[in-house]
């Protein structure tokens, strides 16, 4: 790549609007983000210029923010990952889930639980990506956020903690009881936005261990689709409401491709004691169509191959008694 390139990308992040001046102390957070990326490429993490928001992204900017900031700054993801955008070149665009795109273009995503809403991914300039898959320009790159932001602190990288193995092993390990009296002392110990990020690579997590579990197989369509990249068919789906008991263990959940998600959640469906769809009367559908609810009645949904993460009878006979519309 042209040796210009490179001094574009140093001269840009040398010169980041972090909201210093004469009166105002430097702000770290999008030095921060750029390491937390840069460190990101270099371990895999991100392979292409897609930035996703991910419980392993955050948790990076978490831990590179214990090594780098000094000051009394709050840390905070969800301002520097939507602000950059404000930067000049518009090497770093947002690109919005459907439907919130007018909010992305002209809100304020200021909390971390509306930019994950909001925003699917952070796309930067093929160049600058190109420049951080290379190891060598790579660190070019870091070393210039270090000297301008971080002066005299070495060529140091974070250290890969063990926060998201921990949340995996509370998860899979803990019960239900104690799982959700540590959600709540977390509450009532963490900042809104660590809160929310907390509770979001959880739920992900969750997510990714009911996809795993179910061979990314929607249990009642047998829907399936494999790709070489970041892609699924199916939904993890609580079977009671993380809301209602914060309970995250797999026996709570099963995959479901989203139109059933969604009945599910409504009532249009549940299943029953035999693990057999079970499908609502109240309401009125095409039955000609091949995708129609009914066509499911009395369906054998698919379970998993180890009986340790089979769904959980008596969540099912919640879900029958308080969601089902039968």
């Amino acid at each position: 790549m042209p040796d210009h390139i490179l001094d574009y990308f140093q001269y840009t992040f040398s010169h980041l609007n972090t909201g210093g001046g004469r009166t105002k102390e430097m702000a770290p957070h999008k030095p921060i983000l750029l390491l937390s990326v840069i460190q990101a490429y270099e371990n895999k993490i991100l392979t292409s210029n897609q930035i996703p928001i991910s419980p392993e992204l955050t948790n990076l900017f978490r831990s590179n923010w214990n090594l780098f900031v000094t000051t009394n700054h709050t840390p905070g993801f969800a301002l520097p990952f939507f602000h950059l955008k404000n930067e000049k070149g518009n090497w770093w665009e947002l690109v919005a889930n459907p439907g919130c795109e007018m909010w992305v273009q002209n809100g304020k995503l200021s909390s971390f639980s509306s930019l994950s809403a909001a925003v699917a991914y952070a796309q930067i300039d093929p160049k600058l990506a190109h420049l951080l898959q290379n190891e060598v320009t790579r660190q070019v790159l870091r070393q210039v956020l270090l000297s301008t932001y971080f002066p005299g602190r070495a060529m140091e990288t974070a250290r890969a903690d063990t926060h998201l193995d921990e949340l995996k092993r509370e998860m899979l390990e803990e019960s239900p009881s104690e799982y959700r009296a540590k959600l709540k002392s977390l509450k009532t110990r963490l900042d809104p936005e660590t809160y929310q990020i907390e509770i979001y690579a959880r739920n992900t997590l969750f997510r990714r261990e009911i996809t795993r579990i179910y061979d990314d197989t929607c249990c009642i369509t047998g829907v399936r689709v494999a790709a070489h990249y970041s892609f699924s068919m199916v939904d993890a789906c609580h079977i009671v409401p993380f809301y209602k008991t914060y309970n995250n263990h797999p026996t709570n959940g099963i995959a479901l491709c989203p139109n059933l998600h969604r009945a599910f959640d409504k009532g249009a469906i549940s299943i029953d004691t035999k693990y057999r769809v079970m499908v609502s009367p109240t309401f009125v559908e095409n039955e000609k169509s091949t995708y129609s609810l009914k066509s499911v009645a009395g369906k054998q949904i698919e379970l998993p191959k180890e009986e340790r993460y089979l769904p959980d009878p008596e969540a099912l006979d919640w879900h029958r008694n308080s969601i089902f519309k039968g």
